[in-house]
């Protein structure tokens, strides 16, 4: 049903559940982030945002980590492939290079339907710039994390920077990236970058299984955008925009659904989106 990726593979937790599994897979290198990883990522996305059985994506590693950073292979061959005797388009070609790993972080946000991630082992450097698009995030207890780009002598410039501050706050993000720190998923959890640590990773694949099933399409997929779009808007245009919104799906079958499951208190059946 779903394409092939050499980087990545896609799951569903069982046929009749709307509960995908996307997962980083490059377990011998740890779940470096290749160049492949940036083309395929953002049409994974799409191909899951496009198909009616999907309505929630967990994001998550094959092996023993998440994802330990940004393939060292993938920094060379931008470094080598963007230079030329000409210094302008040496640094025109790799802001566009830039601009294109962008894409493919920011692609998690664009997703209509909620992303979650699971973090087991190591998430590091562009790790955290993935784990910062995503709309939820969990990890087990003993995960390490790290903002890792200074220690390579480069500044993160996929997301994190930008993101991670709204999520721990500014003085947080200002402490991880300077010292390119590790930290535990304890830690995590009482930053705030993680909302809840289990105990391992089978348990986490369960917790995070059962948070993940069940709600309203529409509702699920409307309250991810307004949410997205009120990060940048005023409390008066953040309103406007939600009534917007609702003008436009709130009367649909999905509430129909809810209101007489929960009067014949059993659990409500939602279509397809």
């Amino acid at each position: 049903m779903e394409e092939s990726y050499k980087s990545l593979e896609i799951k569903q937790r069982s046929r009749d559940s709307r509960v995908f599994y996307l997962l980083t897979n490059n377990p011998s290198r740890g779940n470096a982030l290749s160049r492949d990883f940036f083309t395929e990522f953002p049409a994974a996305l799409s191909s899951l945002d496009r198909n009616p059985e999907a309505g929630v994506i967990i994001l998550s590693g094959a092996g023993n980590h998440f994802c330990s950073g940004i393939d060292l292979q993938t920094l060379n061959s931008l470094s080598q492939q963007t230079r030329s005797a000409d210094t302008g388009r040496t640094v025109e070609k790799l802001r566009r290079e830039i601009k294109f790993l962008q894409r493919a972080v920011t692609a998690i946000e664009e997703c209509r339907k909620p992303v979650i991630a699971a973090v087991h082992g190591a998430c590091i450097g562009g790790g955290i710039d993935i784990i910062t698009a995503c709309d939820m995030r969990y990890s087990t207890e003993n995960a390490l994390f790290s903002v890792k780009e200074v220690d390579l002598a480069i500044t993160a410039d996929l997301g994190t920077l930008q993101r991670l501050p709204g999520i721990v706050g500014f003085g947080n993000a200002m402490e991880l990236a300077l010292t390119a720190r590790t930290f535990s998923g304890l830690e995590a959890k009482e930053l705030g970058l993680v909302t809840r640590v289990f105990s391992n990773k089978e348990a986490l694949e369960k917790g995070v299984a059962e948070i993940a099933e069940s709600k309203s399409p529409l509702a699920v997929i409307g309250t991810k955008r307004v949410l997205i779009q009120s990060r940048d808007l005023t409390l008066d245009q953040g309103l406007d925009y939600v009534a917007t919104w609702n003008s436009g799906v709130l009367l649909s079958d999905d509430l129909t659904e809810a209101l007489s499951a929960q009067h014949q208190k059993r659990k409500p059946l939602y279509a397809k989106l």
